[in-house]
């Protein structure tokens, strides 16, 4: 299981994108998200599709690590197609079966709510995956920066995210460990049906809840061992600062924006047979 999680994890190595600015990754990243939900038809989904496949590429990431990240959301991708099938009845209907109805409406939606989870889903991840935790820490705290004005903790703040990133594949990797000693005792977690499985995963998440309280209790007595404080006046080992890289990946992203605006509002996009 802690193989399949990738969020969190960060994964090294020489590239453009390794080097952009953590500050200026976060606001690609929310722009990205941004261009994703402004998708209206289907041809818009392609500048997306052609901008995420250079980025995976310029960034130097396994596609194995990619597809880790894809196989966590399947059956929630899966579950969401199923439901917009069902439920959505806009458009000619092609299946009629007592209260089921499947109209290719539905479908084109469908279609359009899992390619939007998987891009948004492989959006994010490119982002653990190209920057340390202490750098979106220290990106998250300098764009906050100007909340301190009326007293909001921005340290604190992100150091709760830095932990949380931290966490995750500790967690993970905690999990497979109860598993395994769940199964060596007997325990059987693949077999039975929905319930009986439901109810054979609480022997792993009480252990799980005390394991992560106990860590917890352990990070706070480590950082109170080391009189750390969220002081307003703490001073960094690397400072951060924008670079030329930062512009032309700036241009890239406003580029990607445009493309899917305009692809929307194009004749051929609007007037598509398979068009939404």
């Amino acid at each position: 299981m802690a193989k399949d999680i990738t969020f969190g994890q960060y994964y090294p190595a020489d590239s453009f994108t390794h080097k952009l600015d953590p500050r200026a990754k976060l606001i690609f990243v929310t722009a990205y998200i941004t261009a994703v939900f402004l998708v209206k038809s289907l041809y818009s989904y392609i500048p997306i599709g052609i901008f995420l496949i250079a980025t995976v590429l310029v960034s130097r990431i396994p596609l194995k690590s990619i597809l880790k990240s894809l196989r966590a959301i399947l059956f929630i991708v899966i579950f969401t197609a199923a439901l917009n099938v069902f439920f959505n009845t806009d458009g000619n209907v092609l299946v009629s079966w007592w209260v089921i109805k499947i109209t290719d409406g539905g479908l084109l939606f469908a279609l359009r709510m899992a390619l939007r989870l998987v891009l948004l889903v492989i959006g994010t991840t490119l982002l653990t995956l190209t920057t340390t935790p202490m750098n979106i820490t220290d990106g998250m705290e300098s764009l906050m920066k100007p909340l301190k004005v009326v007293k909001f903790p921005v340290h604190d703040i992100a150091l709760i995210m830095s932990i949380a990133l931290r966490f995750i594949p500790i967690l993970m990797e905690e999990v497979d460990k109860i598993i395994m000693a769940q199964k060596a005792r007997g325990a059987a977690f693949d077999s039975g049906g929905l319930i009986k499985r439901a109810r054979a995963l609480l022997p792993v998440l009480i252990p799980l809840f005390v394991s992560a309280f106990r860590r917890a209790d352990e990070l706070a007595l480590a950082l109170d061992a080391r009189c750390y404080n969220a002081t307003p006046k703490r001073t960094k080992l690397k400072e951060l600062k924008f670079t030329s890289r930062d512009l032309v990946a700036a241009v890239f992203i406003v580029m990607l924006i445009v493309a899917v605006v305009a692809v929307n509002n194009s004749f051929w996009g609007l007037f598509a047979v398979w068009g939404w």
